[in-house]
């Protein structure tokens, strides 16, 4: 993946502040030609800089009010057969490779207790899985933010 420039980073904050922007829009902004903006656009959606837009829906709007995350220790040589079986799950929203005593970190959101006992038991069942703690998410008292290294790439942080 090729690096953000300053460029992309001033472009990139723009875009977090108004996602709806036009190019135009942008290119005023940022004194840039509207091909300019354009092709860098395109190239931060071709290199897979931009995460995809479901990203900024909150399960809670979809009725999944409770969230956890749930460490899985795996069977050795199972991982993929296991990170495979947990695509399959909706309610896992994420799952990231850990080192250490557990391998994996999968984060789920579910409608309530009950949903979670039922997800729970469904990561249980999966061929592979040894063992699973899971904490549920109380107060997220920081948003999933990239604004602050944006900022230091554009050169604006004030720190």
């Amino acid at each position: 993946m090729p690096e953000v420039d300053a460029t992309d980073a001033r472009l990139l904050l723009a875009l977090a502040e108004d996602p709806r922007a036009s190019v135009m829009a942008l290119s005023q902004r940022l004194g840039l030609a509207r091909n300019t903006v354009q092709a860098r656009l395109a190239r931060l959606e071709s290199n897979a800089v931009l995460a995809p837009l479901d990203r900024r829906v909150r399960p809670e709007a979809l009725g999944y009010r409770l969230g956890a995350y749930v460490t899985v220790t795996v069977v050795q040589r199972s991982l993929a057969e296991v990170s495979e079986a947990l695509a399959d799950i909706p309610e896992v929203i994420e799952v990231t490779g850990l080192s250490g005593v557990a391998d994996l970190l999968v984060e789920v959101v579910a409608k309530d207790a009950d949903d979670l006992w039922r997800i729970t038991e469904q990561l249980l069942a999966i061929q592979g899985v040894q063992r699973i703690d899971t904490a549920l998410t109380m107060r997220r008292f920081i948003e999933h933010r990239l604004s602050p290294l944006l900022e230091r790439a554009a050169g604006t942080d004030q720190g």
